[in-house]
């Protein structure tokens, strides 16, 4: 190319900053900074879930590729950005396996508090894509009964594998949402936990959103945690983030600021899709197998042993999972200091998933060896 592209880059993107450098004029700012003057001659974009790339930003500027390094997209405005001729990209399934890591640690961490035994629960999963998948083979893997709602899949793959909305409600002691935010249309997400979904719980549920915010009106979940429709709520996302309703996170039994994906390895995979796309958009000359170098380990290492002698499966599996990623922290963070919400996810610290861990199991057995197996990490025998 005869003159480099112009590249504005939200500054708090991991592992990009060096990479495309030399290839193009990139520009690193802070998502409030990313403004319809700041974007007017660039040719691309890479942001996260805070910048919206709607008309307001687009109209009238050089933009021609926009690439996010989340899973959702919903932040652009897609229709319009098609309309001009303005590729879009997103990293389906980059955090999926950090997402599955967090409800581990949410569902082990809530049975202990509440002394439920999983073994004997049902799960219901709303939205079975990328992240809902691997939640469904963790949660099978714990022991849980799972049922499946996905209406889009169930259109195309029939109906075998999925139960409606109303079985899964009135079945399901956990019910956990794992959809895009849809606003309309046939398969509208948008405050689909509404005051009639929640008066169709029968008996005490607990509720799980790690998916968006506005997928649960705020006011509904108040009521039902104030009627005890609902025995036990735990939410990541949040409406009207970074300004979040206190009243609700009092109510909820563990809270978190949307860093359900915010694994150091979703993180990395995010950004991956994003150089590797826009340098083949482009012709940037970046190898397509490019993957960040040196992603940090926590500073409990990567060596894990634990001793399984008198403990239940439960408990052994609480204590490893536990150790990799312990959501009471996030949870103590957010109550201490809400007004912090966005802060904290920006200087969120270093978490490693399961296949990065090395596991040795003392008086261990088959079954508790399979287990930790199958959960992704690597036993040392």
């Amino acid at each position: 190319m005869s003159a480099k592209i112009k590249i504005i880059a939200d500054s708090k993107i991991p592992f990009l900053k060096g990479v495309l450098d030399n290839a193009s004029n990139i520009e690193y700012a802070a998502p409030s900074e990313i403004t319809k003057e700041k974007v007017k001659d660039a040719d691309a974009l890479i942001v996260r879930t805070r910048t919206k790339c709607n008309e307001d930003l687009l109209a009238g500027s050089n933009v021609k590729f926009i690439a996010t390094a989340t899973i959702g997209f919903d932040h652009i405005d897609t229709k319009y950005c098609d309309s001009k001729n303005i590729k879009w990209v997103n990293a389906p399934g980059c955090n999926s396996s950090s997402v599955r890591q967090y409800i581990a640690s949410a569902l082990l961490t809530l049975a202990a508090m509440k002394n439920l035994d999983l073994s004997r629960m049902t799960i219901g999963i709303i939205g079975v894509g990328n992240v809902g998948s691997k939640v469904a083979s963790l949660s099978e893997i714990l022991g849980l009964k799972v049922l499946l709602n996905d209406p889009p899949r169930e259109r195309t793959e029939g109906k075998e594998k999925f139960v409606s909305l109303d079985k899964l409600i009135s079945e399901s002691d956990i019910i956990t949402f794992h959809v895009p935010l849809n606003k309309a249309g046939i398969d509208k997400t948008f405050h689909m936990a509404d005051e009639s979904f929640f008066s169709r719980l029968k008996g005490e549920k607990i509720l799980f959103n790690s998916s968006r915010g506005e997928v649960i009106e705020t006011n509904a979940i108040k009521n039902a945690l104030k009627k005890r429709t609902i025995s036990a709520a735990l939410l990541d996302v949040w409406e009207n983030e970074p300004e979040i309703d206190r009243e609700l996170l009092h109510l909820v039994d563990i809270a978190t600021p949307h860093i359900a994906g915010y694994s150091a390895d979703g993180k990395a995979n995010g950004t991956s899709v994003c150089v590797k796309e826009i340098s083949s958009f482009f012709g940037l000359g970046i190898d397509s197998d490019w993957y960040p170098e040196n992603v940090p380990s926590p500073e409990s290492g990567k060596y894990l042993e634990f001793n399984c002698a008198g403990k239940s499966l439960q408990e052994i599996l609480k204590e490893i999972i536990c150790a990799t990623y312990e959501i009471l922290k996030d949870d103590s963070n957010l109550r201490t200091s809400v007004e912090t919400f966005e802060k904290q996810r920006n200087t969120y610290p270093v978490r490693r998933e399961f296949s990065f861990y090395s596991v040795k199991l003392l008086n261990s057995n088959s079954e508790i060896d399979l287990k930790v197996s199958r959960l992704g990490f690597n036993l040392i025998k």
